[in-house]
């Protein structure tokens, strides 16, 4: 059986913590901020974790059993 492929992509977005939790990057922050509040821009700065509901499918694209 050949092995799965890891998702380009996927690997340069998402980072494996030391307990095994995914880590990602908010949207929205790239361009058009002009319009954004401070508080907006600020708060989406920070690294989150990945949420419970998409964790399967992150899982699948990172080829992580």
């Amino acid at each position: 059986m050949p092995k799965i492929k890891t998702n380009s992509g996927s690997k340069k977005r998402f980072v494996l913590t030391g307990t095994g939790k995914i880590k990602r990057q908010h949207a929205y922050h790239s361009h058009i901020l002009t319009k954004k509040t401070k508080k907006q821009k600020r708060n989406l700065c920070y690294s989150t974790l990945v949420d419970r509901a998409n964790l399967r499918q992150v899982r699948e694209l990172l080829a992580i059993k």
